[in-house]
C-alpha cells in the first residue's frame, strides 16, 4: 500500500510496480470481484509474501503477474509493470515471451503442474530452449547444472526420470530448476511447500532463500502458513476480501500487528502460545466476492465494528512509515518519505 511516487533521483525502478491492480472474474451467472484495488512495489531482491486464508485473492494477485488467470474470463484494469513492461496492455504473444526469462513460477503442486509423459530433463530443456538461443547441448548442459543447483542427488540420473519417479520434496526441486531455468528477474511463489511434509518444508524454503540471494531474484511468495512467512519474507502484505489490508517488514508486522484481522491471524497460530492456553479464533466466514459489503469487509468479524467501518472501505493508514493497514482505528501519523507526495 504504498503512496504513489516518482523514484527518486539514481534510485533504481520497482521490479514490479503496482497500483490500484484490479482483477474480476465475469461470467454470465456472475462477477467475481477478486483482487480489487492492490497497489505495492517490489524491489529488486527482496521478498514479499502474500499472507491470507484461502479465497483471499493471493494466488489471483500473483497469476495476474504472468497473465496466468482464464483470458477468456478476466478482466484486468489498473498498472502493473514488471521489469518496466506493461503487463495489462501487452499482447499475449509479448506476455508470453516475458515469462521464464523475466518472470517465472513455482507452482502449489508439482504432480499436476509437471507433465507426466516427459522426463525432468526434456522438461527443463525446453524451457531454455523456448527462450534462449542456445544448442540443445548448451541446454542438456544448463539442465544437469540446474538439477546440482537445487541440490537434486544423483542429478544426471535424475535428468532421465518421469514425475512419478521422484519424491514430493525431489519433484518440487525439480520444479524450482525449471523457474530457474532462463535466469529469471522476479520468482512468483505459489505456496510451493503446502503439499510437502515439515522436514521437506523447512529444506525447501532455506534452499528458497539460499538461491534467492545467490541469484539476486526478487520473490512474492504466496502462503497462509505464518512460519513460512517468517522464515522467507522481508516483507509481508496481509490479503483479505482481494485488498491488502496490512502490509509492513517481517518483523515488525509478526510482533505487533496493527489490523484485528491480522491480530487474529497471528492469534490462531500455535507458535508461541503455552501450552493448554485456547487459540483465539476468528468468527464467522469470509464474505462472499460477488456480492462485497459497501464499508470494510472484515467488518462482520471484527470485534471493534463502528458505524464509520459499514460506510466506506478504510483508506490505508501509516502509524510509521513503513508500515501500512486498512482500520480506522490506526492512527494516521506518518509523515511520507522523502520525494513521496502525501
Amino acid at each position: 500500500m504504498p503512496p504513489d511516487s516518482a523514484n527518486p533521483p539514481g534510485a533504481a525502478p520497482p521490479l514490479v510496480h503496482a497500483r490500484d491492480l484490479t482483477v474480476r472474474f465475469v461470467t454470465r451467472d456472475a462477477t467475481v470481484h477478486a483482487v480489487n484495488g492492490v497497489d505495492f512495489d517490489l524491489a529488486q531482491g527482496e521478498v514479499l509474501c502474500i499472507l491470507g486464508e484461502s479465497g483471499s485473492g493471493k494466488s489471483v494477485t500473483l497469476r495476474a503477474l504472468m497473465r496466468l488467470n482464464p483470458p477468456g474470463v478476466t478482466r484486468v484494469s489498473g498498472t502493473l509493470r514488471v521489469g518496466g513492461h506493461d503487463m495489462v496492455a501487452a499482447s499475449a504473444r509479448a506476455v508470453a515471451d516475458l515469462r521464464g526469462g523475466l518472470v517465472s513460477m513455482i507452482f502449489q503442486e508439482p504432480m499436476t503442474a509437471l507433465d507426466p509423459i516427459f522426463t525432468i530433463g526434456r522438461q527443463i530443456r525446453e524451457t531454455i530452449l523456448r527462450h534462449e538461443k542456445v544448442s540443445g547441448a548448451e541446454a542438456d548442459r544448463r539442465a544437469l547444472e540446474l538439477l546440482e543447483l537445487v541440490q537434486i542427488p544423483s542429478a544426471k540420473r535424475r535428468l532421465a526420470a518421469y514425475p512419478h519417479e521422484l519424491s514430493g520434496g525431489l519433484r518440487q526441486r525439480a520444479m524450482i530448476a525449471i523457474a530457474l531455468s532462463c535466469r529469471p528477474k522476479l520468482l512468483l511463489a505459489d505456496e510451493p511447500t503446502t503439499a510437502l511434509d515439515a522436514t521437506v518444508q523447512i529444506q525447501i524454503l532455506l534452499l528458497l532463500r539460499q538461491l534467492q540471494r545467490e541469484l539476486g531474484m526478487g520473490v512474492v511468495f504466496v502462503t497462509h502458513d505464518l512460519g513460512v512467512a517468517g522464515e522467507i519474507a522481508d516483507r509481508i502484505a496481509v490479503m483479505y476480501a482481494g485488498r491488502f489490508i496490512e502490509e509492513g517488514p517481517t518483523g515488525a508486522l509478526m510482533r505487533a500487528p496493527l489490523h484485528p484481522y491480522a491480530q487474529g491471524l497471528l492469534g490462531a497460530t500455535v507458535h508461541g502460545q503455552r501450552r493448554g492456553t485456547p487459540l483465539t479464533t476468528i468468527p464467522g466466514s469470509p464474505p462472499n466476492l460477488e456480492r462485497l459489503p459497501e464499508g470494510c469487509a472484515f467488518a462482520p468479524r471484527c470485534p471493534y465494528t463502528e458505524p464509520a467501518c459499514l460506510a466506506a472501505v478504510p483508506a490505508p493508514r501509516r502509524p510509521v512509515p513503513d508500515r501500512a493497514a486498512r482500520c480506522i482505528r490506526v492512527p494516521d501519523t506518518a509523515q511520507p518519505p522523502a520525494g513521496i507526495a502525501a
